[in-house]
């Protein structure tokens, strides 16, 4: 965005101008989750990278918002994005 603005190719007797704007380039997930497989009990972590840090990203299962709490750890390192689950039960697949 820094590179946007009016520039000028000025020769004296005449002047050409060229407006300049230049649009963010979208976030991308560049590493998908991965499918697991896990026992009763234990932790499961979920990670995707993105082509971005510090991208405002949500966590859902089954279309449903999933917000920190006991169950549920959610941060981002850098372009990493985790979800934890802790305890996992039958219900969480």
């Amino acid at each position: 965005k820094a590179d946007a603005g009016l520039y000028t190719c000025d020769i004296g007797t005449d002047v050409a101008k060229s407006k300049v704007s230049v649009q963010e380039k979208p976030t991308e997930v560049t590493k998908q989750l991965e499918d697991k497989t896990s026992t009763a009990g234990q932790d499961i972590t979920l990670s995707c990278e993105l082509s971005k840090p510090d991208v405002s990203i949500r966590w859902y299962k089954d279309g449903k918002a999933i917000r920190k709490s006991q169950k549920y750890d959610l941060y981002q390192e850098g372009t990493r994005a985790v979800l934890i689950i802790h305890d996992s039960t039958v219900k969480d697949s």
